[in-house]
């Protein structure tokens, strides 16, 4: 994506408050882990697909990347290698993660797009992102996705055994961001985020979304609920940064804390879909189009799992395909057309799409 990050007049500048502090139950870093007896009635399954737009022959871009023998580098490679997406092998600037948060309790799953408008300084848009999805991902897989689950019935020295601590989507946006910030191989960058989690006990959904990142629920054929986007003014997103230790005249840019991270609650149904997505989609295809084309795919048959990631692929392939077309309206042009401004057809961006299938069981 390319987005002006300098602005003219006041600065903008959220304050940044102190590292989160996860809610701990009792620890013993000795004792063996907890197994809980809490039933979990809902399962989600997870489908992903991501694509690089295409190189600009006019632009020169810096690319830089984690050496594949570094625990970031590693994960990065991971995340790219399972499941394999059918688009291609780079995410461009955009990243993501999911996991399986402590115990089976629920699942995390989260996108970020690097801002693009970086590349004018030097800067890799891309490591940004991916070291912000790599501690959201760290954070999200010990934690539990609600209140520590301790069942009643079991002895006291039982219950003292359980480990860990519950985190929601937006403490862990903010511990992440502090991770991408202590992150000596990120020297600069910015990047939107949107967070999820959800549990496998009560179907509940929790998000943190910063930015023009986001995600919807569809649900009986319909979308019930689309994240609203976040912007200082049009094609400029809230988002946080790192800006390099010489820095001068900060004060030209505009700077985000993961307090302004809009937050959102809602329970799941069987057979909700969830999509998260950078905003190569949102900007490229109509949430009406999105409905359609899981609808074609779950008429297909197959396990839910086979469905998810063929929906998953779906979508990034018909992004890519309006993206390129001048002659249709996008909701780009739209937008902008709103805004007193002329754009043709879709716009070229990374698109990257992690969404959940919710199955609830008696």
């Amino acid at each position: 994506m390319f987005r002006l990050l300098a602005h003219t007049g006041r600065l903008l500048v959220s304050g940044i408050r102190k590292r989160a502090q996860p809610r701990l139950s009792c620890l013993s870093a000795s004792a063996p882990r907890f197994v809980s007896t809490v039933s979990r009635p809902y399962t989600f399954h997870i489908g992903v697909s991501w694509a690089a737009k295409p190189p600009d022959p006019k632009v020169t871009r810096f690319h830089a990347s984690f050496s594949a023998d570094t625990p970031l580098g590693k994960w990065r490679d991971k995340m790219l290698a399972h499941p394999k997406s059918s688009a291609g092998q780079g995410a461009g600037e955009d990243f993501f993660y999911h996991t399986e948060m402590r115990n089976g309790s629920g699942i995390a799953l989260g996108v970020a797009d690097g801002v693009g408008g970086w590349v004018d300084s030097g800067v890799d848009p891309s490591l940004f992102a991916q070291t912000l999805m790599y501690h959201a991902y760290r954070y999200s897989r010990n934690s539990w996705v609600g209140e520590p689950e301790i069942d009643p019935t079991q002895d006291y020295e039982v219950r003292e055994r359980v480990e860990g601590w519950e985190m929601t989507p937006y403490e862990c946006l903010e511990l992440a961001y502090h991770g991408v910030l202590r992150e000596k191989l990120v020297q600069a960058g910015s990047s939107t985020a949107c967070l999820l989690s959800m549990n496998a006990a009560s179907g509940v959904l929790r998000t943190a979304n910063l930015g023009d990142s986001g995600f919807l629920i569809i649900r009986s054929s319909s979308v019930i609920y689309k994240e609203p986007v976040q912007t200082h003014f049009f094609n400029c997103p809230l988002q946080l940064t790192k800006f390099p230790a010489n820095t001068r005249n900060a004060n030209r840019y505009y700077v985000d804390s993961p307090d302004a991270a809009a937050r959102h609650e809602t329970k799941l149904r069987d057979g909700d879909i969830v999509i998260a997505y950078t905003d190569g989609l949102s900007d490229n295809v109509f949430p009406s189009d999105l409905v359609a084309i899981c609808s074609l795919v779950a008429r297909a048959g197959g396990s839910e799992d086979e469905q998810v990631q063929a929906m998953a692929d779906r979508i990034v392939q018909y992004a890519q395909v309006c993206m390129r077309d001048r002659k249709r309206v996008s909701p780009f042009e739209r937008e902008a057309a709103r805004e007193g401004m002329f754009f043709r057809g879709g716009k070229l961006d990374d698109v990257t799409v992690v969404m959940a299938l919710v199955r609830e069981t008696p």
